[in-house]
């Protein structure tokens, strides 16, 4: 396990890379950040989902900005969706305490999540369109009523996940959205996204730093990158077309299944 002293550098270059990509697919924050901090710099599973976790909070906030500035945010989505990843949240935080966080079946269970919430979320974005085209002939839109009930089912389990693995809140939370709101622009979906983002992560991160998994210099050099990259990007994307952000998406989550394979 690698220990983290002070300022890093190439932590601050992660987190901007990360941010970049968070502010215009949504993606990112756990679906790269979680296993870049794993398999590239040393560190603790559990050490990287907590501190994960309050980077996202603190990124997405500035992405949140940024999307309520420019009106890519549909704040009836982000109620629903916590509405139902909140009380999941708590509950999931509850049932960790009572495990030995950095022990070795900690250990097991935060990789094993983290690993099939990837793989799930590569597989989704790579084939989103026939995925979606499959949807619409067998299901077809929804009405609004069970559009909501289902948002609410959707934010129950990216609660968990989230809370187990910091993956799930940008990219599984994105794809459901586009099948529950299909005639919904991308940009507005992502902007969604990243706000419901916020009290998640922000819930699931205060309780991991309860629980004693927070490095606060390793939180701090990641901050000084992605704050940029996501104020930046978010500017931008809704300038992007929706085709590419839809190509944007679907790339980052290729290379998240790579890591997952490798």
């Amino acid at each position: 396990m690698t220990a983290i002293h002070g300022f890093q550098p190439l932590y601050a270059v992660a987190g901007f890379f990360v941010g970049a990509l968070v502010g215009m697919t949504g993606v990112g924050g756990g679906s790269l950040m979680t296993p870049i901090l794993i398999l590239l710099f040393g560190i603790h599973p559990s050490t990287a989902v907590g501190t994960d976790l309050l980077y996202a909070a603190a990124t997405k906030t500035g992405g949140t900005l940024v999307h309520g500035l420019t009106r890519t945010i549909d704040w009836g989505i982000v109620a629903r969706l916590a509405a139902g990843s909140m009380p999941m949240t708590a509950l999931t935080l509850f049932v960790l305490s009572k495990f030995d966080i950095t022990g070795g079946a900690a250990h097991g269970l935060i990789t094993t999540v983290l690993s099939l919430a990837l793989f799930a979320t590569a597989l989704v974005l790579t084939f989103r369109r026939p995925i979606l085209r499959l949807y619409m002939a067998t299901v077809g839109e929804l009405d609004a009523r069970r559009a909501a009930r289902m948002t609410v089912a959707t934010g129950a389990v990216l609660g968990m996940l989230v809370s187990i693995s910091s993956v799930g809140a940008g990219a599984l939370g994105a794809t459901v959205l586009v099948m529950l709101y299909p005639y919904h622009a991308i940009v507005r979906i992502v902007g969604s996204d990243i706000a419901h983002a916020v009290p998640l992560t922000l819930l699931a991160g205060l309780g991991h730093w309860m629980m004693g998994t927070i490095s606060m210099s390793l939180l701090g050099s990641l901050l000084v990158g992605s704050i940029p990259g996501i104020v930046l990007s978010s500017w931008t994307a809704p300038r992007v077309p929706d085709a590419m952000l839809s190509y944007i998406l679907a790339a980052t989550l290729a290379v998240a299944g790579v890591k997952l394979i490798f």
